[in-house]
């Protein structure tokens, strides 16, 4: 049963499954809004059911209705497919990371070694006073330490405003105390390009001082090795949103780490993965592109 506010159709004469791609379609938008009015709500316009049914929809012979119809419904169940596959990928890259930073180390090994933030790294200091460093860094949950103009397409920082930020180097930690789905304590990750960047004074930019890779302090952060640490110590700040992060608490976060072989074993394992993801993931939006340029070109 549906509420007798839809409006229910039988298709007759054409190509169901044809039909129910076309229905997901931009034409199909363009077809049901030019026998629309504005409605008394802004969510709601009203359908000219004479200029809807005077319309004309362009279909091609029903043989060639049904080979599009099955090409079509291949694509959407390859791109399903994908779809779970990076999910699982997802999936599995979480359980790994769980199993090295929390599961091992809370099983006492005696081969782990645990010490301060404050012991490794040194804050950073320098700071964009000449204002000679263009390049604007956000700090993303999802994409990590990316140019500002890539992650938002446009420069949210304006010249001889930036004076104040940090700059950074490549294979600096940056902490952004900004909570998030992906990142429930902020992300904090390390800054890969060879190009110095500047970020903004309200993130924690730190220099690693010890003999550690830094890869699998990457990794180590991503993990929630440390998040049980904020939640005893840290306070939730004057936004909802944010971690109310003093400089002790920040430089007493633990940091967890096994020797260095099994550091390095641990880090490219974890970017193997990471890079079978993205590759994955990758695919998944070509597929996702194909069917939506495969879709405008049928129904125009």
């Amino acid at each position: 049963m549906v509420s007798p506010a839809y409006k229910t159709y039988d298709i007759i004469g054409c190509s169901v499954d044809l039909i129910a791609q076309w229905i997901k379609s931009d034409a199909a938008k363009r077809f049901f809004y030019n026998a629309t009015t504005v409605g008394a709500s802004v969510c709601r316009r009203n359908v000219e059911w004479d200029t809807l049914y005077e319309q004309s929809l362009y279909l091609p012979c029903r043989d060639e209705q049904e080979k599009v119809a099955k090409f079509l419904a291949l694509l959407s169940n390859r791109i399903n497919k994908q779809q779970q596959f990076v999910a699982a990928l997802k999936k599995y890259k979480r359980g790994v990371i769980q199993h090295i930073f929390r599961h091992s180390f809370a099983q006492g090994n005696t081969e782990w070694t645990c010490v301060r933030l404050g012991d490794v790294f040194k804050k950073v200091s320098r700071r964009n006073t000449n204002g000679m460093v263009k390049n604007v860094i956000t700090n993303s949950a999802e994409y990590g330490l990316v140019p500002q103009r890539e992650f938002f397409e446009k420069d949210i920082a304006v010249d001889g405003n930036t004076a104040n930020y940090y700059v950074i180097e490549e294979g600096d930690f940056v902490y952004n105390p900004r909570k998030s789905n992906t990142a429930p304590y902020g992300p904090f990750n390390r800054y890969s390009l060879s190009e110095k960047g500047i970020i903004s004074p309200l993130y924690t930019c730190l220099v690693l001082q010890a003999d550690i890779y830094p890869s699998y302090l990457a990794w180590y952060f991503k993990s929630d090795a440390w998040h049980r640490y904020i939640y005893d110590n840290g306070s939730q700040g004057v936004r909802h949103d944010r971690v109310s992060m003093t400089d002790d608490l920040l430089m007493g976060i633990p940091v967890m780490f096994p020797d260095r072989t099994r550091q390095l074993i641990y880090a490219e394992m974890l970017d193997k993965i990471e890079k079978r993801l993205q590759a994955a993931q990758k695919e998944y939006e070509l597929l996702v592109s194909m069917k939506v340029g495969c879709v405008q070109q049928l129904f125009i």
